[in-house]
């Protein structure tokens, strides 16, 4: 099902700009009995609206297909830039743990610091009060720089961002495609490159119970992309020579790629959940059983 526009807070062109008042951002969701009230909320309502948008806007479409390149979609890579070149001029230092590498502080103190300046680069001037608050989630996506540890919350707080700058005007509708394919796919580059760089810690990681150690969001849009492939099916992705040859096409088979990069041994071993979904005999009840999965989760 698609959700209209106005209810995501995605904005035809040529909407007048509704008068919006912003704040920072809290936690709000503290204890286990918060979890009902943010499942009840409209913020709830409008984050899955907004992946289940972006879910039908990919399906069937590959990553090197043609779409429209917006020039706040281009900011958006280029604020992705910067954190990827921020990594390269800060390399891990030298210390007896093997994972959680301490530069990673050093990296995050710098997008603390300068998160609401590159949040501004890629809104208009007449929102500008809107970037203290959006910045909050950009800040909060990149993993916690007390434990070095990333995971599919941080990952949720990127979606977040993306979803704010819908409702406020700065995305549209016709910028469904660019927002994961080019936009959530450099982050997705960018989250790669920091966890390995500076060896970060899987958060809240149910092992191998889990689908991922890191991320959720390109598993459930890769397998929209997937959803009626000719001759691609789910018992392919375990096929190394499939994966190799499809990758830059499809996010789920880019995110299997680093997976087995990353871990050594059995796929059916250290990646058990994905092993599973091999069997679904198609990826429409993939995407389906991922978004059910994604909602408990």
């Amino acid at each position: 099902f698609f959700f209209p526009p106005y209810l995501l807070g995605i904005s035809e062109e040529g909407a007048p700009p509704l008068q919006q008042s912003f704040m920072i951002p809290k936690k709000e969701i503290n204890m286990v009995s918060d979890m009902a009230k943010w499942k009840r909320s409209q913020a709830y309502a409008d984050y899955m609206g907004f992946i289940l948008t972006l879910n039908e806007g990919v399906r069937g479409k590959k990553l090197t297909c043609e779409y429209k390149v917006s020039e706040p979609v281009e900011k958006l890579v280029g604020l992705l830039n910067t954190l990827d070149r921020w990594i390269d001029e800060t390399p891990p230092v030298d210390q007896p743990s093997r994972f959680g590498n301490k530069a990673f502080r050093t990296w995050y103190a710098k997008l603390d610091q300068e998160a609401e300046k590159l949040v501004a680069t890629v809104i208009p001037k007449h929102l500008a009060d809107a970037a203290a608050e959006v910045a909050v989630y950009l800040k909060e996506s990149v993993g916690n720089s007390t434990r070095i540890d990333y995971g599919t919350g941080h990952e949720a707080a990127f979606a977040a961002f993306l979803c704010c700058l819908c409702k406020i005007g700065v995305l549209r509708v016709d910028d469904q495609m660019a927002i994961v394919f080019k936009v959530f796919n450099r982050y997705l580059e960018v989250m790669r490159k920091l966890q390995k760089t500076y060896r970060m810690e899987p958060a809240g990681s149910q092992g191998v119970w889990g689908l991922d150690d890191f991320q959720f969001l390109p598993f459930i849009w890769g397998s929209s992309q997937l959803i009626d492939h000719p001759n691609l099916e789910p018992r392919h992705f375990v096929d190394e020579k499939v994966v190799n040859e499809n990758h830059k096409d499809f996010m789920f088979l880019e995110c299997i790629l680093f997976i087995t990069e990353m871990k050594t041994g059995p796929f059916a071993e250290h990646s058990n959940q994905l092993w599973n979904i091999s069997a679904v005999p198609s990826w429409s009840k993939v995407n389906q059983g991922l978004i059910r999965m994604y909602k408990a989760e």
